[in-house]
């Protein structure tokens, strides 16, 4: 995030230039995967750059470079994921899936995967941590691939869609682009760890 920041504020002359096409597609997707890439925070600076360029399809080229590339993490994952449920011995992907799906975010996941459908797995992806309880709950439902995939569609562009639009405020409060970014990757990573601070303070609490 660092060096995104100083790129930015380099002045470089397009998005592209400054954070690259290709490396956010690429962050994203191995994000998907494994992940520990914070790449809503990713999205919001790329959104931030593209804010505050002429060129009118920066945006929009965030935004589908994005989209695709969670699309297709997610699909990648979920294929190797269900390779696991249907092997004795699973696969690293399914135990890298269970081990971040805690048993009572499971268990709500399967619940209101059974209620909802389709509309939980496209709130999954705007809720901090919660599309891999969300993905394993649908291999355990035996999801066909196709079926996630629809699912995950409009779940993947929501997603860019709205780490995009804190880009673009991060990005309307500030004349320079490099604070716009340190401002947006300030308030992506704050979304991402509340949720779980949170619970952990709730946990000390009935403790107490």
């Amino acid at each position: 995030m660092v060096s995104l920041a100083a790129a930015v504020s380099s002045g470089q002359g397009s998005a592209g230039q400054a954070i690259g096409y290709p490396t956010l597609f690429l962050l994203v997707m191995i994000g998907a995967l494994v992940p520990v890439v914070p790449t809503g925070a990713l999205v919001s600076s790329a959104a931030v750059v593209a804010f505050h360029q002429t060129t009118p399809l920066a945006m929009v080229l965030v935004f589908a470079v994005a989209s695709l590339a969670a699309f297709l993490g997610d699909v990648a994952l979920y294929w190797l994921g269900g390779r696991g449920m249907g092997s004795k011995n699973g696969s690293r992907w399914l135990a890298a899936i269970r081990n971040r799906a805690p048993e009572d975010r499971l268990a709500q996941a399967q619940g209101k995967l059974s209620e909802h459908g389709v509309a939980v797995l496209v709130l999954s992806r705007l809720v901090p941590a919660g599309r891999i309880p969300v993905m394993l709950a649908c291999l355990m439902a035996k999801w066909p691939i196709r079926r996630f995939a629809r699912g995950d569609v409009p779940a993947c562009l929501a997603w860019a869609a709205t780490y995009q639009l804190i880009g673009v405020l991060g990005g309307s409060l500030f004349n320079e682009p490099w604070q716009g970014v340190v401002a947006a990757v300030a308030l992506t990573l704050t979304i991402s760890v509340a949720p779980s601070a949170w619970r952990r303070i709730r946990g000390l609490g009935g403790a107490g």
